[in-house]
């Protein structure tokens, strides 16, 4: 499992439940790098997308004790109530095309179990309300490659 996500200079992730910067790039990174594959996130970050919709041409697996089943039936993407059912539902993919998406308790709970950070990291302050793990700061992590700043 590869978690992807960009962040500010202060690891930040988000502000009210959206993303802080609009990155053309780096989106386009992500649409290319999680097309096709699957991708794991939190009840509020399905939220978050337009219309409250998973992303199209993906598996899309959400967390969401509580949620409501026909909906996940009706719109089209998996419902896991527990992470027991999450590692269940990811069990029978690629490793390699499991990428957890956000939010901040999903990046904290899952990046025990990733294997590589596909991060695009922003020379700025986002005015964060939630964060990712310090990478820099944690032994276990190391910079593989590293891009040219933009």
């Amino acid at each position: 499992m590869q978690a992807i996500l960009h962040c500010d200079r202060n690891w930040g992730i988000g502000r009210r439940n959206d993303l802080m910067f609009r990155l053309p790039k780096d989106m386009k990174f992500f649409r290319t790098t999680t097309s096709g594959k699957v991708v794991v996130m939190g009840s509020n970050t399905l939220l978050s997308f337009p219309g409250g919709l998973p992303l199209k041409n993906r598996t899309n697996i959400v967390l969401w004790p509580g949620g409501d089943p026909k909906r996940a039936q009706r719109d089209g993407f998996v419902m896991v109530s527990t992470l027991d059912e999450l590692f269940d539902a990811i069990r029978g993919y690629d490793p390699d095309s499991v990428f957890v998406i956000g939010g901040a308790m999903m990046y904290r709970t899952l990046l025990p179990y990733c294997t590589r950070v596909l991060l695009t990291k922003v020379d700025a302050d986002g005015g964060a309300e939630v964060f990712f793990p310090d990478l820099d700061s944690l032994p276990e992590w190391h910079l593989v490659s590293e891009s040219a700043p933009e």
